[in-house]
């Protein structure tokens, strides 16, 4: 055989290879790390979907941007899409971008130049060459993601930016109930680049909720799973100091107790934990001390929590309304929300088209109707309100 055609078979076998993996390992991947795992019999009386209907649910945290699903398409695995929000009537679903994952991902320790999994996620996924190096092309990436589903679905799905895009959404979603509002935030600063000037560049882009941290130090400063459990840097307190002046929420999630500490020091400006549980009730290093929850609280701030076990002590909606119940004991029906983390390589106990299971268990363990709409929602909406930018 001549050697040129040995070389052609060669290349169609690799391209065939490739062409494979691209196309059927993500699926497998995603599967094995975006599970539902049914623990309980998830029952939902009448009357309780008939109270959920009129809710207005607000989930404060999913990383499904990250995968490259269809989110217009309904899917047999993972956690959200769009007709999963439309089943579990989600009217508002900020969409968090994964930008960095350290090899070797726990919650107790992590080093920062540890190898990254996003980048061979980022890879197998077929993402543009400049995500292969940039965090900030890999926010920008997911983003672009967010504004084609904005474009192409729009009689779905809108993307909200500012007040006034909030307020024409719940006008429109009064005509067209199963109308789901997106927003986006950054799951970590490190999609900066180490660089001021990409808070703009990611407000511009339709950013308005940036946390500090992931599972990781970065030069923002400590994170909860960090090695340094360092406070704040300068270029972290620049960092706050410009997100807040551009009315992009700042999302205090992973961040270490001594970097929230300093941010509330710095600020009185109203923060969000975007995905997390209470250390009174689940004594896990995931979630930070209850007196860091009451003093954020206390600035007007939101606590959302989470679906998974190391947030809540359990995956079912039983155990998320415990934790719930927890949250509103310690601070107030006006401080708690949803903050799910669907999508972000978790087991819970329910997808999002199963959201109307908390309230069904909020109201068997005997919540107030007007407790359960706050928390579901109606805090969520109250804090974007407020806090957005204008326009």
């Amino acid at each position: 055989m001549k050697l040129s055609k040995v070389i052609g078979y060669t290349l169609t076998i690799v391209i065939i290879l490739i062409v494979c993996v691209r196309l059927f390992m993500p699926t497998v991947l995603e599967k094995d790390m975006n599970k539902v795992v049914k623990l309980e019999e998830i029952r939902v009386s009448e009357e309780a979907k008939d109270f959920h209907s009129t809710l207005i649910v607000g989930d404060w945290h999913a990383d499904s941007l990250l995968w490259n699903r269809d989110l217009a398409e309904r899917s047999d695995f993972g956690h959200v899409d769009i007709p999963r929000l439309q089943e579990g009537n989600v009217a508002l679903q900020m969409f968090t971008t994964v930008t960095k994952s350290p090899s070797g991902l726990n919650y107790d320790e992590n080093q920062a130049d540890a190898a990254d999994n996003i980048t061979r996620i980022a890879m197998l996924q077929g993402w543009p060459i400049d995500t292969w190096s940039s965090l900030t092309a890999r926010a920008i990436h997911q983003a672009s993601r967010l504004a084609d589903l904005a474009n192409n679905d729009s009689q779905n799905f809108q993307l909200i930016r500012s007040q006034a895009e909030l307020e024409s959404f719940i006008a429109r979603r009064k005509i067209h109930p199963k109308l789901v509002g997106g927003l986006l935030g950054t799951e970590g600063s490190h999609a900066l680049d180490g660089k001021i000037e990409n808070i703009q560049v990611l407000y511009n882009q339709g950013f308005r909720m940036m946390s500090l941290q992931h599972f990781f130090d970065n030069k923002l400063g400590g994170s909860l799973h960090g090695t340094s459990q360092k406070g704040l840097t300068e270029f972290g307190k620049q960092a706050v100091k410009e997100m807040l002046s551009l009315d992009i929420i700042v999302d205090l999630s992973h961040s270490s107790t001594q970097t929230v500490k300093d941010v509330l020091a710095m600020t009185d400006a109203p923060m969000v934990v975007s995905h997390t549980g209470f250390k009174g009730h689940c004594d896990r290093k995931r979630n930070i001390d209850d007196e860091l929850m009451i003093n954020i609280a206390a600035n007007g701030g939101l606590i959302a929590v989470g679906f998974w076990q190391e947030a809540a002590c359990g995956t079912q909606p039983s155990d998320i309304a415990d934790a719930i119940i927890y949250g509103i004991q310690l601070l107030g029906e006006d401080h708690i929300s949803l903050g799910s983390d669907f999508d972000g390589a978790v087991t819970t106990g329910i997808d999002a088209s199963q959201i109307a299971a908390i309230t069904q268990a909020l109201l068997e363990k005997g919540v107030k109707k007007e407790q359960i709409a706050k928390v579901m929602g109606g805090n969520m909406l109250a804090f974007l309100a407020r806090h957005l930018p204008s326009h």
